[in-house]
């Protein structure tokens, strides 16, 4: 492949990233895959992930072209290798051969147990010109959370929190079930546009005792993550609001009695094919996570106010890695040693 050829199709793999980003499908617990098929070095046909249980991109930009001559000796892009097995709709790899499609640019290999190579075998068989890892990188940025739940069995854990100047997390005693706002309204704006890119969210028990949260993406459109709910106690009533049709919420419970509850919390994430999870939890929750080194990455507000007193903020062993300014915030990210 010569640079000419390597920079077309890399100019067509950003735009099947640039238009996967930009899907508002409740595509989870599948990966947002762009797609797009060119012509004569034309784009004749983009298309992202649908609806979880609904057409894949490729499907769909196949499907936009009203002439099936159109798609004969053209190029299908996509960022994540085609599926090849039956599951809530048939595989990908069947249409693209059926479509006469020519060749096929691939980002990066789909590491399930169920594809892993089996749809690049599949074409080739069919004498179908198949390119792979172009923007590999890149486009394993974008399926983050589908690659990584296939290759750990765990979803992609975020904790998240924020602090005072003199490191508290929340005063001891509150005068109502609101959340204490620690953060900048621009800190909490972004918060919600991870939540909205995220397949879950998680709290704990003394969380919604104290304060009743929503746990939506309300300030910025977008879809609402799944609410995971820690209540070993089993005591939570129907009328917090987690519990409304905002969203869907799944209840762990007993994840105390193991001997590591974060492993408990991660087998049951993975029972329900949650890909990522924000943990958003107080000092408790955090700390199920972080003493057992089970997360992939921090984001730590640092708020310019102080409290004086109150509970602490959890003691991180992890790396920093890039640190911004949000507002009259600092936004910190953290990586495990």
């Amino acid at each position: 492949m010569d640079i000419n050829e390597l920079s077309i199709h890399e100019k067509y793999m950003s735009r099947c990233i640039e238009i996967a980003k930009k899907n508002s499908s409740k595509y989870y617990p599948n990966p947002s895959v762009g797609a797009l098929i060119v012509k004569n070095d034309t784009i004749i046909a983009e298309g992202v992930t649908s609806d979880y249980g609904c057409n894949h991109a490729e499907v769909n930009a196949i499907n936009s072209i009203k002439d099936p001559n159109d798609l004969i000796e053209s190029t299908l892009y996509v960022t994540l290798e085609p599926c090849s097995h039956f599951g809530k709709t048939p595989p990908c790899v069947h249409l693209i051969h059926k479509s006469k499609i020519k060749n096929v640019v691939i980002g990066t290999l789909d590491n399930s147990p169920k594809v892993n190579g089996k749809g690049v075998s599949f074409l080739k068989e069919r004498e179908i010109n198949v390119k792979t890892g172009i923007l590999d990188k890149e486009c394993k940025k974008l399926h983050r959370n589908f690659l990584h739940f296939n290759s750990k069995n765990r979803p992609y854990i975020i904790l998240k929190w924020a602090i005072t100047k003199d490191n508290f997390i929340a005063p001891l005693k509150k005068k109502n079930a609101k959340p204490f706002l620690i953060s900048s309204l621009e800190s909490r704006q972004l918060v919600h546009k991870w939540r909205s890119e995220e397949h879950s969210i998680m709290v704990g028990f003394n969380t919604i005792i104290s304060d009743n949260p929503h746990l939506d993406a309300r300030y910025i459109k977008g879809n609402n993550p799944v609410r995971i709910i820690l209540d070993d106690k089993q005591e939570l009533k129907s009328d917090y609001h987690v519990f409304n049709n905002e969203s869907n919420t799944l209840v762990i419970s007993k994840f105390l009695k193991n001997k590591n509850p974060s492993s408990h919390i991660c087998n049951e994430l993975h029972k329900n094919n949650i890909q990522s999870v924000i943990v958003e939890g107080g000092r408790k929750t955090l700390d199920l996570f972080i003493k057992n080194d089970c997360w992939d990455e921090a984001r730590i507000f640092e708020s310019s106010q102080k409290l004086d007193n109150g509970i602490k903020g959890p003691e991180l062993r992890g790396h920093l890695s890039k640190k911004i300014k949000i507002g009259n915030d600092y936004l910190k990210f953290f990586k495990p040693f």
